[in-house]
């Protein structure tokens, strides 16, 4: 009996940083816009694409929300007590 090859799922590492993951991103592209890779690879670029995509869109959504929260903060040390009684 012999044992059927299933392709093993890969995983990929977590990028380093947001610049990082958009650098890669847009090597992939390139290199599918090239139209050089075989389908198997485009299959795999494209996973890889779609996991730094949603990366990049999770670290631009935190970056949003602690800038929320920054300014936010910024905008309540700013009014002192009693300023709106003048």
């Amino acid at each position: 009996m012999t044992k059927s090859s299933k392709p093993k799922p890969v995983t990929f590492s977590q990028p380093e940083s947001f610049e990082a993951a958009s650098a890669e991103l847009e090597g992939i592209v390139a290199r599918m816009e090239a139209g050089q890779l075989s389908l198997e690879d485009s299959l795999a670029a494209y996973k890889r694409g779609a996991e730094l995509l949603q990366y990049c869109q999770n670290t631009l959504q935190n970056a949003q929300q602690q800038v929320r929260i920054l300014e936010a903060d910024m905008l309540k040390n700013f009014s002192t007590p009693g300023a709106d009684d003048r």
